[in-house]
Parts: structure tokens; C-alpha cells; sequence
């Protein structure tokens, strides 16, 4: 199948710079382009795509209500933030808003076309660039505000609860397979159930749930 991607972004060479190296990637095709997030909106209903490349510091709308607005429409579209700034905090409410993940804007071609696919599949954590450090500096930012409800993490079984921590650690369906020494296909099931009892989005959601539990704490 090929994965439909919505470029949002106020440069225009940055969209164009986008759109020429995704579409030069076998499988991907770029769909459409916004120039703000009150464009994307329209063009997310209008073209529902599979993946929006979605800028975060925009004029008229920017990428974090633009986010929390597709994300309420519950459409399926997977919302992979762009930034120039790694430790940004508004890429971290971004995650907590439903984004699926986050790339720098400086990502090679191959960066971006595997965080895209990975977003679209909906089985990494987030996209490829991004390393625990940033999900721990992202959970610090949290530490000084209201935790997330702790009693959620009590109607999660033993199991479920591993497979949370893992989760949050970065691993994959397979690499949390390989480390509890069962099958891929009940880790599947351990995560959709993780998410329907906590009520997330994805595995996105729940990393930054396990961290702002303290259910996993920063090194």
C-alpha cells in the first residue's frame, strides 16, 4: 500500500524540499501541502491522508492546535511533528495531543521516508532519530506539573504492566517478544489492551503515560 502524506509547513522550500525527496521514495506519495494549521485541518479532511508532516511554529494556526484539532476529529491520520528544535517543549505537547512522534527538520532523506513508514505502520515508538534522551527531557518538563493518574496503572495485569515499560523504553512489538520469549502476535494483543485501559491513543501516548506515572523514571 502506498502511504498518502499531507506536507504542513510555512516555507515553501521546505514543502517543496519535502515533497521532492518523499515522493522519490517507493511506496510514499505526497498527497497535498498547507502552508498553516488551519489549512491542514481542511486538507486532512479533505484528502485523508495516512501521515501529516505537520510544522510546529506556524503563523494564523500553529502545529500543536492544529494536532489537538485532527486528533479530536478522530480521523486516522498519524501526526508526525517537524521541528528545528529538539528539546522544543511544544513538540512534547504535541505527543501528549495525539502526534504520533517527532523528526528534525535537518533529518536525512532516509530519516525521513523511514519515519514516515514507521508512524504509518504504527509500530515504533517514534520515529528513528529520536533517542531516549529526548523522551527523558520531555518527561522532566512533566515532573513539575500534575501527574497523569496513577490509578490507571492498577487495572493493568502483571504482564500488561512489562509490556508498558518496555513500551516506554522504545522497544518494538518484536524486541518486547524477544525479551519476554513469546510471540509477537501477544504483544499485539497486551498492547491494544494496554491502550483501551488507559484509554490512549497508541504506543505513542503510552510512553509518555508511563513516564508521567513514574511508572519509568529518568536514569
Amino acid at each position: 500500500m502506498t502511504i498518502r502524506v499531507l506536507i504542513v509547513d510555512d516555507q515553501m522550500m521546505v514543502r517543496e524540499g519535502f515533497s521532492v525527496l518523499l515522493n522519490a521514495m517507493e511506496g510514499i506519495e505526497v498527497v497535498g501541502e498547507a502552508v498553516d494549521g488551519r489549512e491542514a485541518i481542511a486538507q486532512v479532511a479533505a484528502l485523508r491522508p495516512d501521515v501529516v508532516l505537520m510544522d510546529i511554529r506556524m503563523p494564523e494556526m500553529n502545529g500543536l492546535e492544529a494536532t489537538r484539532e485532527i486528533m479530536a476529529a478522530d480521523t486516522d491520520a498519524k501526526v508526525l511533528v517537524l521541528t528545528t528544535f529538539d528539546l522544543d517543549e511544544y513538540v512534547y505537547q504535541a505527543l501528549r495531543a495525539g502526534a504520533s512522534g517527532f523528526l528534525l527538520k535537518d533529518a536525512s532523506a532516509r530519516q525521513l521516508a523511514d519515519g514516515v513508514r514507521v508512524v504509518a505502520s504504527g509500530e515504533a515508538l517514534l520515529a528513528p532519530s529520536v533517542t531516549k534522551r529526548l523522551i527523558v527531557e520531555f518527561s522532566k518538563i512533566s515532573q513539575s506539573r500534575k501527574l497523569a493518574d496513577p490509578d490507571g496503572v492498577g487495572e493493568l495485569t502483571e504482564r500488561e504492566t512489562e509490556v508498558l515499560v518496555l513500551i516506554a523504553q522504545g522497544l518494538s512489538n518484536a524486541e518486547i517478544a524477544d525479551r519476554l520469549i513469546v510471540a509477537e502476535s501477544t504483544i499485539k494483543t497486551h498492547v491494544s489492551r494496554i491502550l483501551v485501559k488507559l484509554g490512549l491513543r497508541d504506543r505513542t501516548q503510552a510512553a509518555v503515560y508511563a513516564y508521567e506515572t513514574r511508572l519509568v523514571t529518568p536514569a
